[in-house]
């Protein structure tokens, strides 16, 4: 049947996808967006974004390059759906599945439900999750055999981080914020809250760090990953606070850091899920990035890709560490002069002791503890 419905997909895929748009919500869009004229393969890979959409400049936008170098690279077909809005998750979901996909990459954890629920009710199609494994109506973590989870133990790169943020700081204040309290995010700000502990441990420094508590799992949280404006009025504040370091982990929100950042003198930022200074795309804010706290999403959405376009399929699930590339630490780029060269070789030293398991990185949202 399966077979069937590929060969379908070959002779009719501009239809498909106009069938798929007919029953999208109207702020979603969908589209077969690739893979077209250069496809030979009837293979179809398909994704889901959060309401971040795909030009987040963050997690979602990483997973959608990922995917499209796939098409390119084992000349497969495409199909994505943007969701603007949580309501939008199961329709874009059922849309694609509708629209004949084989593997269905659902982005962030806030899919979770959409995604098993999905998953349990097409078990002919493959579905992969990025931060986070599939969960029942309940919010439950729940493994299911068409389902790989794609997660990042994003602590241990956030750790080095605020490592970086506490050593390079000149106010001798720094800080993080979240869009919201999930542990895709909180995981960033425990990692963070370490290295700055860390760093205050061993130079017998006091370098303070607003907007995340790690013992007490509270701090400052926009709401969303949309509101950019919240993202601003929180930096500002920090700025005014004697922040000059500021590591907001809120997709799209990070933007409103960016301008903050822009509009006072030796303010900095760290981005998170890409390389900031390779995606964003404003010149003068890129040039405020101090370094990324980066997930190999594209990396690991190509890898699955290309197994499951080769009968591979396995839904053990994929956790991206230190040691196997998964997450790690960008370049300083523009302000590698500002970031000394003890420090730099304390990062590099610390990332090694991570790697050898001298040190462990502690947080209630890392993958292993998430089930």
């Amino acid at each position: 049947m399966k077979n069937l419905s590929r060969s379908l997909a070959l002779l009719g895929v501009s239809a498909l996808a106009l069938a798929a748009c007919g029953s999208a919500p109207e702020e979603a869009s969908s589209g077969s967006d690739g893979g077209g004229s250069a496809a030979s393969s009837d293979f179809k890979a398909c994704m889901v974004s959060d309401s971040g959409g795909f030009e987040d400049k963050s997690f979602n936008e990483s997973g959608y390059n990922g995917l499209k170098t796939a098409e390119s690279d084992l000349k497969i077909q495409t199909q994505t759906a943007e969701s603007t809005d949580p309501s939008q998750f199961s329709t874009n979901i059922d849309n694609l599945v509708t629209g004949d996909c084989n593997l269905v990459f659902t982005v962030g954890f806030l899919l979770a439900p959409a995604t098993g629920t999905a998953a349990k009710a097409n078990s002919d199609v493959e579905f992969a999750i990025i931060d986070s494994t599939a969960q029942d109506e309940d919010g439950k973590a729940i493994e299911v055999d068409n389902v790989k989870p794609l997660s990042f133990d994003t602590a241990q790169a956030a750790y080095l981080a605020g490592y970086v943020a506490a050593g390079t700081s000149e106010t001798g204040t720094v800080a993080t914020y979240g869009g919201m309290q999930i542990p895709t995010v909180t995981i960033f700000m425990d990692g963070f809250a370490d290295g700055v502990a860390k760093y205050n441990e061993v130079h017998k420094k006091d370098v303070k760090l607003l907007g995340w508590d790690k013992k007490t799992q509270k701090g400052s949280f926009t709401g969303n990953f949309e509101d950019q404006s919240k993202g601003k009025a929180l930096s500002d504040s920090f700025y005014s606070q004697g922040a000059d370091i500021v590591m907001p982990v809120a997709g799209p929100v990070g933007s409103g850091t960016l301008a903050s950042a822009k509009e006072g003198k030796d303010r900095y930022v760290i981005w998170v899920d890409s390389d900031g200074y390779e995606s964003v795309t404003d010149g003068d804010a890129k040039k405020l990035i101090l370094t990324s706290v980066q997930k190999g999403i594209a990396n690991s959405v190509e890898d699955v890709t290309k197994s499951a376009a080769g009968g591979k399929f396995e839904n053990e699930p994929y956790v991206g560490t230190l040691e196997n590339g998964g997450v790690d630490l960008a370049p300083y780029h523009d302000l590698d002069s500002k970031v000394p060269a003890d420090l730099k070789k304390e990062v590099d030293g610390l990332k090694q002791d991570i790697i050898d398991g001298k040190i462990t990185v502690e947080s209630d949202a890392s993958p292993q503890n998430l089930g």
